[in-house]
Order: C-alpha cells, then structure tokens, then sequence
C-alpha cells in the first residue's frame, strides 16, 4: 500500500478538481510563431547589405549570396504554409499570392544574373539605389499588410528584393544607353559613323492571345530592353577600338609641332603643316592609332620613310620621317600595332614621328581626332 500512495493515484488525489492554466499545445504554438516571426524579420533587416555590395561591383560573392537569401525565403514561404491551416481569416490566400511572388523573384534573379555578368564584361556595374528608389520599393509591396507579422515580414523581404533587381536592371540600361550616346556624339563630331544594331536578333513567332500573367512578360520585356541596351554599347565599343583616334606613339615624347600654318623651320617663312609631330628618340615605336590596312609601305617626298594605313569611314593615317618599318602592305593592324620606328628622314631637323590623318587625300586636323580619343578612354575608365 505504500507503494501505491507513493507512485500511484488515491481516492483523494483523484477527487481534486482539475487545476486552471495555459494548455500546452497552446503554450508551444505562441513560441513558434514569436520564433518564426523574429527569424523573419531579421531576414528582413538582413537584405541590404548583399545588393550594396552587389551594387559595388562584388558581383560573384554577391550573386551567392543572393541565392542563399532567396533559398532562406522559400523556406520561409514552406513555413508559412504548414502553419496556416491553424489560422483564421483569408491567411491561405495571401500565402499562394506570397508564393507565386517568390516564383517571379527567382525567374527574375536568373534574368539579372545573367545580364550582371554581361554588363560586367563591358565594365558596367550597376549603380547604388537612392532615397528614390528606396520610395519605389514600398510602393511595389505584392501583398497587403495583412496584420500577420510572419506574412507581412516576409511579403517586405521579397518586394525589396524584386525592386532592388529591377532597379539593378535599370541602372545597367541606363549607364550602357548614356555611355553609347556619349560615343556616337563624339565619332559624330569627326565624321565618323557608327553602325548600331537596332534590336535583337531572333525575334518571332506566331501572333497569339495575350496571357494574364503580364508581371512574368513584363520582367522578360525589361531583360530584353536592357540587353539590347548592352549590344549597342558592345557595338559602339567596338567602332572606338577602329576608329584613328588613339596615340600614335607612347614612351619619352612630346608634341613639338601642331596642324596648321607656322614658320617653316627650312625657310622661316609661313607655311602650312598637315599633322602632329611628336619628338621622340629615334627607334621610338610607332603604333597603329586605330584598327585598318596597312596600304602604303615606302618614301614619299618631303616625309622620307612613311606607312599608311586605310580605316573605315574613308579615313588614312600617315606616319612619316621614320628610321625603319614593322609593318607591310596589306597586314591587317588593330590600335596599338606597331607598325614603324621614329626616325629623321625626309625633310626633317630632327628625330620625331609625323602623324597626319588624311580623308579625299586631304588632311585634316589630328588633334581633333586625339582630344576625342582621350575622352572617349576617360568615360570607359
């Protein structure tokens, strides 16, 4: 009998009412949602740090990053979702909106993705948000506040995200349409044309009923818009590498003669000069000032050794007085080629290179040509 009133239930023991309190079930489902909801919010409080330094150039740690952050909230969306079938109201329906934002984001995401590591190869990184663009992000919140902290925390964390990706888009669409004007307004100025595409190739298809989902179509809209962007700029780099606007020379030198009437040195009168010079030891290198032929390989009068070459646009670029050739008619030559050495011969009072660029068999002004050159490297960095 002992061990029963020790270990067992009595007469007495059972005849007690039973005693008030909080249920445990009850007790344990509180503390999971407080749990959950601090979780999220400092999901929340943690999405800006990744896209600043996203922002900043730290594409691929960033890129990780931000995967993980993505992952982290389709968990959180799954957690949602075994939960609430224990509340009230319309919480099932603003978890399947949740839910379908969370599939935009990542189609979004893989977009952005790519269009980063493109405009990273053409060295564009996107810009960092404002104050303007941290107003457009809390006006594109997909779902309502709906008095939930767990839902509405999480509904924050992903409309940030989407407006951060969407600003990225267009901070990239931007910088590369600027940046294209810029070398178009510049070649525009020297006479020289550049060939843009005008959209994408391989657009097509059947002509067939608008669908509902226009957020997905609208996003694919925007990517194209920005890659587009991206080849016109690709395109324009391009016609910078051809055009004859780069030095002709690098090293110890300085201009010693400009374009235009001065004292003939041989005469002391008034005369007219065609180029640049550029004095320099001889043997100096001379380089190619832009992509094109090598046309002439031989002595012309009054400029002794000399190299031409033949760019678009009907553009040529002479180079004279010079020691020795690296070059030969016909060689197909970028910026940069060396193509000649620095030398004294023709009629010259000493070692220099002649740089001329010539269109119609005219000359025109280098200086022109090199100012815009220099420019043109400065807004690429």
């Amino acid at each position: 009998m002992r061990h029963q009133a020790s270990f067992g239930r009595t007469d007495r023991d059972a005849a007690q009412p039973p005693r008030s309190g909080i249920h445990p079930a009850l007790f344990y489902g509180m503390f999971a949602v407080l749990l959950v909801g601090n979780a999220l919010m400092g999901t929340a409080v943690l999405l800006a740090p990744d896209i600043s330094k996203l922002l900043n150039g730290q594409n691929e740690q960033v890129i990780a990053a931000y995967e993980d952050r993505i992952a982290q909230l389709r968990v959180e969306v799954d957690r949602l979702h075994s939960r609430s079938y224990a509340q009230a109201g319309d919480m099932n329906l603003q978890l399947q909106e949740l839910a379908q934002q969370q599939e935009v984001l990542l189609e979004q995401h893989q977009l952005v993705r790519v269009l980063v590591d493109k405009a990273g190869e053409l060295g564009i990184e996107p810009a960092a948000p404002g104050p303007t663009a941290a107003l457009d992000l809390r006006d594109m919140a997909p779902v309502t506040a709906s008095g939930n902290p767990d839902v509405d925390a999480t509904a924050a964390a992903v409309a940030q995200m989407m407006g951060e990706t969407q600003f990225a888009m267009t901070s990239i669409a931007e910088t590369a349409t600027q940046r294209t004007r810029d070398i178009v307004s510049e070649l525009d100025g020297l006479g020289i044309r550049v060939a843009l595409p005008d959209a994408l190739d391989g657009v097509g298809g059947p002509l067939l009923a608008a669908q509902p989902d226009a957020e997905s179509v609208n996003m694919v809209d925007d990517a194209n818009a920005v890659m587009a962007a991206l080849v016109r700029y690709k395109a324009a780099r391009a016609s910078i590498d051809s055009a004859p606007i780069h030095m002709p020379i690098s090293g110890n030198f300085r201009q010693s003669s400009g374009f235009g009437n001065r004292t003939d040195p041989f005469t002391g009168g008034r005369a007219f000069h065609a180029g640049l010079d550029f004095a320099a030891p001889t043997g100096t290198t001379v380089l190619a000032a832009g992509a094109g032929t090598v046309s002439f390989v031989g002595v012309r009068s009054g400029y002794g050794k000399t190299v031409e070459v033949t760019h678009a646009n009907g553009l040529v670029t002479r180079y004279g007085h010079l020691s020795g050739y690296l070059s030969e008619e016909g060689q197909t030559v970028n910026t940069g080629t060396p193509i000649a050495k620095v030398g004294s011969t023709g009629r010259s009072t000493g070692p220099h290179l002649h740089f001329e660029v010539r269109k119609s068999d005219m000359a025109i002004n280098p200086k022109a040509f090199i100012d815009a050159g220099k420019r043109l490297l400065a807004l690429l960095g």
